[in-house]
Parts: C-alpha cells; sequence; structure tokens
C-alpha cells in the first residue's frame, strides 16, 4: 500500500477523484489519503455490500470529501471516462479470466483516467518461465505451510486454481503499453506478488480509441 499510494502521490498532482477498484475495507484510499495530505472525491467499487459499508465509513472518518459506493464486478460497472486522477487496483485483477477479458479490463483503466492521471496495482502474479513458475510456487506453498499446515496450502492452491487467472508482471506491463499508456513503472516484485503501475501521458487522442 505504501508504494503504490506513494508513487500516485510522486507522479499526480492534483488529485481530486480517486477510484478504489476491490476496495474491500478501504485501506488503500485511507492510505492514499494520509499520503496525499488533502481530501479528494473516492469513488469504491467492490463486489461485497458490507464491505463497501465497512469502507466507505472508515473513510469517511479521515476524508472529508464526496464518496460514492458502487457493488459491482468493475468489468461491467458504468462509469465516467476521463474522470478520475488516479486509479487503485489492489488483489483484484487476477480475477479477470482469458486474454480479451485481461485486455478489455486495462484499455477501460485507461479510458477512465485523466490525461496524466495514474493506476498503480498490487498482485499476485505467475511467470512467463514453467521452471522458473514451479519453483515460486513451491516457495509459496513453503510460505502458506508454514503458516498453519500442509492442509492450508492445499486450500489456497485450490481456491487460486478455481477462482484466480494471474498473468506475469511482464505480460501487465506490456499490455498497460499496448492499451495507450507511455509510461509504466514496476514499484517491486517479491515472489508471486508485484506493485506495479503506469501514468496516462497528456495528449490530444486516446491511443486506445
Amino acid at each position: 500500500m505504501e508504494l503504490i499510494t506513494s508513487a500516485a502521490v510522486a507522479t499526480t498532482s492534483p488529485i481530486r477523484h480517486v477510484l478504489d477498484i476491490g476496495c474491500g475495507a478501504g485501506n488503500n484510499s485511507i492510505r492514499l489519503r494520509q499520503a496525499c495530505g488533502d481530501d479528494f472525491a473516492v469513488t469504491l467499487l467492490d463486489l461485497s455490500e458490507p464491505m463497501l459499508k465497512r469502507a466507505e465509513a472508515r473513510v469517511a472518518h479521515l476524508n472529508g470529501a464526496q464518496i460514492g459506493s458502487i457493488a459491482c464486478d468493475f468489468r461491467d460497472a458504468e462509469l465516467p471516462e476521463r474522470a478520475y486522477d488516479v486509479i487503485l487496483a489492489a488483489a483484484v485483477l487476477h480475477h479477470l479470466r482469458d486474454d480479451d477479458d485481461w485486455h478489455n479490463a486495462f484499455s477501460k483503466i485507461f479510458r477512465l483516467l485523466r490525461p496524466g492521471g495514474s493506476v498503480w496495482i498490487t498482485d499476485l502474479v505467475n511467470h512467463e518461465t514453467a521452471a522458473v513458475q514451479d519453483m515460486m510456487w513451491s516457495r509459496y506453498g513453503e510460505y502458506l505451510e508454514s503458516l498453519k499446515d500442509s492442509d492450508y496450502r492445499d486450500k489456497v492452491f485450490e481456491y487460486i486454481d478455481r477462482e484466480d487467472s494471474p498473468r506475469a508482471v511482464t505480460y501487465q506491463l506490456d499490455l498497460l503499453r499496448r492499451v495507450g499508456f507511455a509510461q509504466v513503472e514496476l514499484l517491486h516484485k517479491n515472489s508471486c506478488f508485484a506493485a506495479f503501475g503506469a501514468v496516462k501521458t497528456d495528449r490530444r487522442h486516446d491511443a486506445s480509441e
């Protein structure tokens, strides 16, 4: 959270309207408000209405600007284009499925940002090379087992196989470029997790249009 919110503040000014995709309890919006130092309008988006209510209350405690919430899948949400200064997506995009799904979601993010705006992502990632993927997955499995036991490790892996479709961070950085972002940044990668983002340069026309 510290990396992506600090990057948002460093690259994007002013921050007037934020979209928090898969906001959960609002942690990333809260951390961004703390890093920014000024109020901003925020749109919280999550599938869970109870989580949205919790996020609204927590963000409102710190942020005095307008707070809206949408209980919806990001892919289906009707959102205004070129309206957001910062888009945050934490541990949510790995639910995207095939290549078309990934391309459409990243293109939508590009369209939603104003010129000069930025998107910052933290997520589970896999790897392009099968041998590296196996090695990293084995290390991740050892970590999960150390948290509890082998049954817990197996349950996490089963859930990922059933519900998630992570992509390599290299795949996602290339995709950000393909949908129109000229400036992309890898902030951090550790094993199967990465933090990265992109800035939408101020141009007359969007590359995706």
